[in-house]
């Protein structure tokens, strides 16, 4: 038994399938799906509902204290992990391309993400999770068994996820996007605070021209030749 962890995390930028091959991981290892970004975009739609200045640091820790975040795991294996903050359920309220955007910017907080990442850290003490986010090999589980990083390029990404909203019956203008895709890139890569980037010992693996099947086997066969845990 080494020192690291039955955790798998599943890092990268927005668009390159995270979300999707992490539940496909998890229900392939029986493990559990830890949706990192919905913590954050639940954080996000609280600060802005209770009207919370960013820059306030002592409101924002206040607004913190006060919240009880709850995941509730997906009945289907494409569906999203379910959230509830403070009794309310927010599940489809902070799936918006606003509320991704917002979360990139609520992530550079340090007060928030002191707070959700010992929340991240407590779920993932028992092991066996498999969690995604742009961090989560770097900062929040850098003691992680095995670790993955996925990238793709951003005119492919902005084509699934205007797909991905079409389908929940949200209107989109692919260019708008696009747009917010790129930025949110850049704001995530250059934050100070846990930037967006690849742990050293990240396995790359590039979705743009791969089904998601073949990327989930290659995880898989990665996973299963590395029994270093």
């Amino acid at each position: 038994m080494s020192d690291q962890r039955e955790i798998v995390t599943i890092d990268g930028p927005s668009g390159v399938g995270k979300s999707s091959l992490s539940r496909r991981v998890a229900a392939a290892l029986d493990y559990t799906y830890l949706d990192t970004g919905a913590m954050y975009r639940a954080v996000a739609l609280y600060l802005r509902q209770q009207q919370i200045d960013l820059d306030n640091i002592q409101a924002v820790r206040a607004a913190l204290a006060a919240l009880e975040l709850q995941l509730i795991p997906a009945v289907r294996e494409d569906d999203d992990v379910g959230v509830v903050i403070n009794g309310q359920d927010v599940s489809r309220a902070i799936r918006s391309p606003e509320m991704g955007m917002l979360a990139s910017k609520v992530s550079a907080v340090p007060a928030v993400r002191e707070r959700l990442t010992v929340m991240q850290q407590a779920i993932g003490r028992a092991g066996k999770i498999v969690a995604e986010g742009r961090d989560i090999g770097t900062v929040v589980f850098p003691d992680a068994c095995w670790k993955f990083y996925l990238e793709a390029d951003p005119a492919e990404r902005g084509r699934r996820r205007a797909e991905q909203l079409r389908a929940a019956g949200q209107e989109v203008d692919d260019q708008e996007l696009l747009a917010m895709i790129t930025k949110r890139d850049r704001d995530d890569q250059e934050r100070t605070l846990a930037p967006l980037q690849k742990a050293k010992d990240a396995v790359v693996i590039d979705t743009t021209v791969i089904d998601l099947d073949e990327v989930c086997s290659k995880m898989l066969e990665y996973v299963q030749d590395k029994k270093i845990c």
